[in-house]
């Protein structure tokens, strides 16, 4: 088994270790609806407070692959964030890469080492044994105290995510993982740059599984909110939201807008995103009735959800903030 060690810091001082800079972390998860195409556009639309050190705190209430936490934490200067979602193996594997990424490391080059000597067809044998292994011991797993099996779980999750048919998480109404195995023959289960980064970041994040409502409880002042719900589909057959076997209707939709303005009232800045209905429907002013009052700015994005390549074309999405952008 190859052994990994945690590399040595230049200084010893908290205030030193966690000072932001270019660390190099990226999202270490394919997900839904993932920011990494439009962190070049999101940086425009920061509030001016990030930019000036003035905002210290950051929360993410759907983390999913944490595109724009990455990009926050290595490019501002936070001392803090909290990262909550409502997807309990979302934040089991985040912790693991917080707490025993090295352990982590060893189990996820073992499973690259056994899975690129393969053929394709015993690739996707073992993409199936892991998957069927997975769903089984999701009930020998408490999600509320942290464990070895933890461990073992998050390197099976990443797997799974790695080698999956389109990097798609997706689960049933049981809560069993369903994607089918993709067709890869060189994927990258063990990063370990990336992990060692991602894992250095987090130190500085609170992790919880909880629902976006419970961000209330530890809100600060001169903070930063970002959500990234699951999005509303603008048509019928774009209805994607299995990442967990919660659904977000539009009842959760309003919920959130009424969130959004209390934190707007109390004088944090917060950003949120979502789909444009108007991309089908011109006449669909749910957001824009929902959000009136604040600013809303339409951003192009790439479709990426579809089996089909030839309609993963250009659309547009929203950006609200209660803040004016320059």
């Amino acid at each position: 088994m190859k052994k990994y060690h945690l590399p040595q810091e230049e200084s010893s001082t908290v205030e030193d270790l966690f000072k932001p800079y270019h660390f190099g972390a990226k999202p270490f998860l394919k997900w839904a609806g993932g920011k990494g195409q439009l962190l070049d556009i999101f940086q425009k639309l920061y509030p001016i407070e990030l930019k000036e050190k003035i905002i210290k705190t950051y929360y993410e209430p759907f983390l999913g692959s944490g595109a724009v936490f990455f990009d926050v934490a290595q490019n501002y200067h936070l001392q803090s964030a909290y990262l909550y979602d409502i997807n309990e193996e979302l934040i089991l594997t985040y912790k693991v890469v917080q707490k025993d990424v090295i352990r982590l490391l060893e189990i996820l080059y073992g499973h690259q080492k056994t899975y690129l000597k393969l053929d394709k067809n015993k690739k996707k044998e073992f993409f199936y044994e892991q998957r069927r292994s997975y769903n089984l011991q999701r009930y020998n797993i408490d999600y509320d105290s942290y464990s070895d099996r933890w461990i073992t779980r998050a390197a099976q999750f990443i797997f799974l995510n790695r080698t999956c048919f389109n990097g798609l998480y997706r689960v049933n109404s049981k809560g069993e993982f369903n994607s089918p195995a993709g067709d890869y023959d060189n994927p990258t289960i063990c990063d370990e740059q990336n992990l060692l980064c991602v894992h250095r970041i987090l130190q500085i994040a609170e992790i919880r599984r909880a629902d976006f409502r419970e961000i209330v409880a530890d809100l600060k002042e001169k903070s930063f909110v970002y959500f990234d719900p699951p999005y509303r589909p603008i048509s019928k057959t774009a209805n994607f939201k299995s990442y967990s076997r919660h659904d977000f209707s539009d009842k959760e939709q309003m919920e959130l807008a009424i969130l959004f303005g209390e934190i707007a009232n109390r004088g944090v800045k917060v950003m949120l995103s979502n789909s444009d209905p108007k991309n089908c429907n011109p006449s669909d002013d749910f957001f824009d009735q929902l959000y009136k009052g604040y600013y809303i700015f339409r951003v192009p994005a790439r479709r990426a959800i579809n089996s089909d390549a030839t309609k993963r074309g250009k659309i547009n999405e929203i950006v609200v903030t209660n803040y004016p952008v320059e």
